[in-house]
């Protein structure tokens, strides 16, 4: 109904202003407070937004992900093993859970949420994947699935973020898709959810274990923690604002306290952490131990990487088309 009525205002040649993210017209509101485009929900704004007709994901890839996967793809026999993991446990149980358990994202159930997605997906040119939204306390979302990957949501992430983290969030989730991590990262994902104490002593997990080699699950795990750093750069090119991926780990980190939190004080935290973990051997040793043991790098390191890649000139090449710096 709204979309129809933009419309028709437009063809009368009432004011309307279209949404720079999905293209929707809004009818022109009046000045004062932030409008919001009234299908993905996404502030409106005069500024562009870039759409990428042919991105490579090598322009994106960060160098640690690059160095990981290059060790992983050297075990011999990882990738037969893993196909032959992914054969036992097969993408139907991950669209089980999805499909049994979560609620199914369409243009008629939370829309605004299809149009993120739609959004995320137009602008680094990816098909658009299944997406779902899972009651859990746990604050995370997720990718899996390799013929049909599927994105899925925790209710608590979104519950928290406002539209434009929401964005990032899922821009981060289809990059991982437009990265072509989905093989590696859905074999992770697994591991993970086998290694569930409910699961552990299940037939599945034990012919798992027998597929894989230890060498084989740590570098494949060591892998798919710097593969999120690529796929915090993919975000950033959908959002187009460093500030929404910076103010999202915010709320990562200091939860539902952060509306109380110094963004420009935490962008220090950040700065001052990177500073720490080039310069002091001791600091590095214990974030690398402490890390090892997380799904994903921690919120404020991530930070601290795409201040450092957007500061390099990197970021800013892509967007503006000129010729970029070879990454270190």
């Amino acid at each position: 109904m709204a979309e129809n009525e933009n419309e028709l205002a437009a063809e009368n040649g009432q004011g309307s202003v279209r949404c720079r993210y999905c293209g929707q017209r809004n009818k022109a509101r009046a000045e004062g407070g932030t409008a919001k485009c009234g299908r993905c929900r996404l502030p409106l704004s005069d500024e562009p937004h870039k759409k990428f007709a042919d991105l490579n994901k090598h322009d994106y890839i960060h160098p640690a992900d690059s160095r990981a996967l290059a060790a992983l793809r050297a075990i011999p026999g990882i990738d037969s093993a893993l196909k032959k993991l992914l054969a036992v446990t097969g993408e139907s149980a991950i669209r089980v859970i999805c499909t049994a358990s979560a609620v199914k994202v369409t243009p008629k159930q939370c829309p605004d949420l299809h149009a993120k997605l739609q959004v995320a997906c137009t602008t680094l040119g990816v098909d658009m994947p299944e997406l779902f939204v899972q009651q859990s306390p746990i604050v995370n979302a997720f990718t899996a699935g390799v013929e049909r990957p599927v994105i899925v949501l925790h209710s608590s992430l979104i519950e928290r973020l406002t539209d434009e983290e929401v964005l990032a969030v899922v821009a981060h989730e289809v990059g991982h898709i437009h990265a072509e991590h989905v093989l590696y990262l859905t074999a992770a994902r697994l591991l993970e959810f086998l290694a569930n104490a409910a699961l552990a002593a299940t037939a599945i997990a034990k012919i798992a274990l027998e597929l894989i080699s230890m060498t084989m699950r740590s570098a494949l795990l060591a892998w798919a923690r710097r593969a999120e750093l690529s796929c915090d750069r993919a975000a950033l090119l959908v959002t187009q604002d460093p500030h929404v991926f910076g103010r999202t780990m915010m709320k990562l980190s200091g939860g539902t306290y952060a509306s109380k939190v110094d963004y420009e004080q935490f962008l220090e935290q950040a700065r001052d952490f990177q500073k720490n973990y080039d310069e002091k051997a001791l600091d590095r040793f214990w974030a690398d131990i402490i890390n090892a043991g997380l799904s994903h790098p921690f919120p404020v390191w991530r930070v601290a990487e795409i201040l450092k890649w957007v500061e390099s000139g990197e970021y800013k090449a892509l967007m503006t088309g000129e010729p970029q710096t070879a990454a270190a």
